[in-house]
């Protein structure tokens, strides 16, 4: 045996007189909260997260677009519109369709970009519907 336990291998173990001994259940839960593969569980549910396939338009959806954003580039009126784009996945193939729905700001043809009062931006080769909501004043 080890020489540096033998002073201590043979002595009694500590009990307490004041307290109760804690019941098995209750030392084990200490220890509960280890996880030999830390992350394992968010890789599971990343891996689980379900993405879209982006949607290749036709060309008369295409063009369809092209009519709206000429027109809305040529009008005086503040226009309330509905776009549905694809927004790319951060992490993984795939991504998903949104729609908002905003005041036009701003169409910027050099950036390809279209912006909504209050700054939502939106890429003009992400879009797959745009819809007028309306004339405001």
């Amino acid at each position: 045996m080890n020489e540096k336990y033998e002073k201590i291998i043979d002595m009694p173990h500590h009990v307490s007189l004041t307290r109760e001994p804690m019941p098995r259940y209750d030392r084990a839960a200490q220890f509960a909260p280890y996880s030999a593969l830390s992350g394992y569980e968010e890789a599971v549910e990343e891996t689980a997260r379900l993405t879209d396939r982006r949607i290749e338009l036709d060309e008369y959806e295409k063009e369809k677009i092209n009519s709206t954003l000429t027109d809305l580039m040529h009008s005086e009126e503040v226009r309330t519109v509905s776009i549905t784009y694809f927004r790319p996945d951060e992490y993984k193939s795939g991504g998903a369709y949104i729609t908002v729905r905003g005041e036009l700001c701003r169409i910027d043809e050099h950036m390809r970009t279209i912006t909504l009062v209050g700054g939502y931006t939106i890429p003009l080769d992400s879009i797959i519907d745009i819809r007028l909501q309306g004339v405001s004043s």
